[in-house]
């Protein structure tokens, strides 16, 4: 094809096979080769439209060994295109790797848009769109999961993340417990398929709703959770001000920040994003 030897990172459907355009359609037929996350996965999706191109597996454990070899096909002169299961690659899923390297070795990396479930649900949610924040699955041990929520639990934007049937009433708890009962959010499942369902309220509803219902606890979940309220985010008083003002006149936002909040005993975060603020523009 004219474009050889091009990455070409491709989205897919979540869910909706009516979603795959039809330019990812084209690429996918024309490529020399198709890099798929689980090749017997992709295969239904392939000859659901036809597609014979040759796939080979590029997924979390194997792609820093592939990426050297899917290179040299570049530098061949052939042309490849990356998929993951569902949806836009490299959001929580795997080809960072592949696609630095293709663009660190000179070779065109040209996306092919298409769904993506954190931005599905956000168009849908009636949450703040305007500033927000992908963190992808929680950590799978609780205990884990509730350092990242604490450290979020300030956050501003709004936050999204993916989480798995069999740890969604535990995400839901955490997060009920961190973020606050009352803290406005949004469960959406199964997006795009035959039981989407998206539904509103606070923490605690969400997880009591989905506690009831075991229909609610299958499939793929998508929590978007609102930013913290201004008056629930740490006060930065006066002389935590003054100190944070004199570091940031020798020193960059975040080492600003973070010795300002050894001085004063504020949370880093907090002290960051008032430094910010401050300080626009660094």
């Amino acid at each position: 094809m004219r474009n050889a030897g091009t990455l070409y990172v491709v989205a897919t459907p979540i869910g909706n096979l009516e979603d795959m355009t039809p330019r990812a359609i084209r690429i996918l037929s024309q490529v020399d080769l198709i890099a798929a996350e689980d090749t017997r996965h992709s295969a239904k999706l392939l000859r659901h439209f036809g597609i014979g191109t040759e796939t080979v597996a590029v997924h979390e454990h194997n792609e820093r060994s592939q990426v050297p070899k899917l290179i040299e096909i570049l530098k061949s002169g052939k042309s490849i295109a990356f998929i993951t299961d569902a949806g836009t690659p490299l959001v929580s899923d795997p080809g960072f790797q592949l696609v630095r390297a293709a663009r660190q070795a000179g070779f065109t990396v040209t996306p092919v848009p298409g769904a993506c479930a954190a931005i599905a649900a956000l168009s849908a949610a009636g949450l703040p769109s305007d500033r927000f924040v992908v963190e992808g699955f929680p950590p799978a041990k609780s205990a884990a999961r509730r350092a990242v929520f604490e450290k979020l639990r300030e956050e501003s934007r709004t936050l999204i993340f993916y989480e798995s049937p069999h740890r969604i009433l535990e995400s839901l708890k955490d997060m009920t417990e961190i973020f606050g009962a009352a803290r406005e959010a949004v469960l959406a499942r199964e997006l795009t398929k035959q039981f989407e369902t998206l539904r509103g309220g606070g923490l605690a509803e969400l997880h009591d709703w989905v506690s009831r219902d075991q229909h609610q606890q299958l499939g793929e979940f998508v929590i978007l959770i609102h930013g913290a309220p201004r008056a629930e985010r740490e006060a930065v008083d006066a002389e935590a001000e003054r100190v944070l003002r004199l570091l940031l006149e020798e020193l960059p936002v975040s080492q600003a920040a973070a010795l300002a909040a050894k001085i004063t005993g504020l949370k880093k975060n907090r002290l960051y994003e008032y430094a910010l603020a401050l300080k626009p523009g660094d």
